[in-house]
């Protein structure tokens, strides 16, 4: 067992957390039909941006990443230790005196309710519905009485 990282140092976006950024040279400029940059500048314009692109990245990692990876270690450990030890027992214990109230409400909804839905259901139990079709009669202009 070597003492190296134990990471894929070629694939550093395993699980694909970055799709939306799309900054190589051809996911940025392209020219329409029609437009035609020399191939001089175009071949220049292309060396810059890659060069520059790289070098800004790696200056601003090697300043920024171990204080941000040391800055996120600590945001996580934190928000883990909060998950585990103070939001997962309270929402445990609210879960248990949920269940406690949700029990007495259905007992009340059960001992007021139940007998009022009881009575209702036998009054419309006893409604009767006659179907009955109608004759398609001829249509007739309506009558307007208000004419003169």
């Amino acid at each position: 067992m070597g003492s190296g990282p134990q990471f894929d140092m070629d694939n550093r976006d395993p699980n694909n957390l970055n799709p939306h950024l799309q900054i190589m040279w051809d996911d940025i400029v392209g020219e329409p039909e029609g437009l035609k940059t020399p191939d001089s500048c175009w071949n220049c314009s292309f060396k810059c941006y890659n060069g520059t692109r790289r070098c800004c990245y790696v200056l601003l990692v090697v300043i920024f990443g171990p204080c941000i990876a040391f800055i996120s270690g600590i945001n996580f450990a934190c928000l883990s230790f909060n998950q585990v030890w103070c939001i997962g027992p309270c929402f445990r214990s609210y879960k248990i005196n949920m269940a406690t109230f949700r029990n007495f409400w259905l007992t009340f909804l059960m001992a007021v309710y139940s007998p009022m839905a009881t009575v209702m259901g036998l009054l419309c139990s006893k409604v009767k519905v006659r179907y009955q079709k109608l004759h398609d009669g001829p249509d007739s202009e309506p009558v307007d009485y208000f004419s003169v």
